[in-house]
């Protein structure tokens, strides 16, 4: 039974991306990685507490410490019993009672005891549970669509951990890391999602370019401001690792990634609205309907620009808490809080000079075909 074009069209859809996905699956299991920390002995396994042996917290959470008995559910060692000592900190640990879920890390001495700590709460299972929640919500309002953004957010993923930190790992640019990452995301996606099209072709480079000038700025300005990835979190631990990282442009990589998600959003927006008025009015000429474009981004500068700021203030929310009544010039020379200030500004600045770019370049590609001729 031969198939439709719509139904050819629909299952390329489906078989190129998941070919690609295989693909860089494959790829990056090849990458050898180096163990984090110095005691590389010890394995985090899965278990559940069946005795507090020792209670010094007085049934309060962060303070004290116990010493509990737990079988192990997941690894080389599920079944089997072991004591695990556990700090009741901020941080680490669990207030444990008979039935904790936890996550463990722990190790087998020379006379075959398993013995360890706690780590934290085991909340594997939470999380599997609003993965899939989100998926139905998705499935139930979207129908096809919701579907094929499902797809495309599974890729996405697949993307950051497979293509985007592979990359860094083995030293490659994060300027570069993070663009060649983007345009497969962009690519793909809207492929999945929208079929490919002139639509999608304007779309990608628009957002290419989008973010780009967003990488691009944050590297003037952190440079200005002596600003690199030595200045973010987990530095010292990237530093005692033999990889090749590149440490310096971990920043300007994640600025550029961080903005992908709104700058895509403006640009299919701005490239839908144009190509509707495109055939609604198929003589309008080249420069007006650049000024229509413009006009259809003017409305969403300011909702994706909020939208931005807005993201990166809630992931720093502890940190603007920290700086509630602090010295103004003691503000201005923290480095987390300048590190959060020149990603959400850099990226707003890439999302609203993404407007203009894309309407250009939608424009030039939409004009008359009579005009193309001539």
């Amino acid at each position: 039974m031969k198939l439709q074009a719509g139904a050819w069209d629909r299952l390329l859809r489906v078989l190129v991306p998941l070919v690609i996905l295989a693909g860089i699956i494959l790829a990056a299991g090849t990458l050898e990685k180096e163990p984090m920390g110095p005691d590389t002995a010890s394995v985090y396994v899965q278990a559940t507490v069946t005795q507090v042996l020792e209670d010094h917290t007085g049934g309060e959470p962060f303070v004290g410490v116990q010493r509990v008995e737990a079988t192990i559910t997941s690894g080389q060692f599920a079944g089997r019993s072991c004591e695990l000592e556990n700090a009741n900190s901020y941080q680490t640990g669990a207030l444990c009672q008979e039935g904790t879920r936890v996550i463990a890390y722990v190790r087998q001495d020379a006379e075959g005891q398993i013995r360890g700590a706690v780590y934290n709460y085991d909340r594997t299972g939470m999380v599997y549970l609003l993965i899939g929640l989100f998926a139905v919500i998705l499935l139930l309002i979207g129908g096809k669509k919701g579907a094929a953004a499902l797809y495309a957010l599974v890729f996405t993923f697949a993307c950051v951990l497979c293509v985007y930190i592979p990359l860094l790992y083995i030293g490659t640019n994060g300027i570069l890391a993070a663009t060649v990452t983007a345009v497969l995301i962009l690519a793909v996606s809207i492929y999945i999602i929208n079929g490919w099209s002139v639509k999608s072709l304007c779309a990608v480079i628009g957002t290419t370019v989008g973010v780009m000038i967003s990488g691009v700025i944050a590297m003037a300005v952190g440079g200005a401001a002596s600003l690199s990835g030595y200045n973010s979190d987990y530095v010292e631990a990237l530093l005692g690792m033999d990889a090749r990282i590149d440490i310096g442009g971990l920043l300007y990589a994640g600025v550029l990634i961080s903005s992908l998600g709104a700058v895509m959003d403006v640009s299919v927006s701005v490239v839908a609205a144009m190509q509707e008025i495109r055939e609604k009015a198929p003589r309008l000429k080249a420069t007006e309907l650049f000024a229509s474009g413009m006009r259809v981004g003017h409305d969403m500068m300011g909702t994706m620009s909020n939208t931005l700021i807005l993201a990166y203030a809630g992931s720093a929310t502890s940190v603007l808490l920290y700086t509630f009544g602090m010295p103004y010039l003691k503000i201005m020379g923290d480095n987390d809080i300048m590190i959060e200030i020149l990603s959400g500004l850099c990226g707003t600045i890439g999302v609203i000079l993404t407007v203009p770019i894309q309407a250009g370049i939608t424009a030039l590609v939409l004009q008359p075909k009579e005009k193309k001729k001539r």
